[in-house]
């Protein structure tokens, strides 16, 4: 089946939902690059391949717990989808809590993540 490059998109996001790292592993390619410009307070990072996305979001799901995660707005132009989101998320070990807003430019190629770089700033919640 042929998906659209935001329904490739789509499908990794529910999984990121879900928690389900497996689930997003399936929607990337075997050479696949993340690339993540961190914010502030989150170091910025290049992971590649299968076993790198899941290194990534294997740390996101053990260190963090997500309080909101929310995919604003979805611009698609061919095989790209640009996506504008934010979250807030407390840090597991410290109880600090953190906002983000961040923009995502995916590059989808026969129904797989070939590539996604990530842009993002922070902001440090006061408890």
């Amino acid at each position: 089946m042929n998906n659209s490059p935001r329904e490739t998109v789509d499908k990794m996001f529910a999984s990121f939902r879900e928690a389900n790292v497996a689930g997003i592993v399936k929607t990337v390619s075997e050479d696949t690059i993340w690339i993540y410009h961190g914010p502030q307070k989150i170091p910025k990072g290049t992971f590649e391949k299968k076993a790198g996305v899941k290194a990534f979001f294997n740390n996101i799901l053990e260190k963090t717990e997500m309080i909101s995660f929310n995919t604003d707005q979805f611009i698609t132009e061919g095989n790209a989808v640009v996506v504008i989101g934010s979250e807030h998320q407390k840090v597991k070990r410290s109880g600090r809590e953190m906002k983000q807003k961040w923009v995502q430019i995916y590059t989808v190629e026969n129904n797989l993540i070939t590539k996604m770089e990530e842009f993002a700033t922070s902001e440090e919640m006061e408890k």
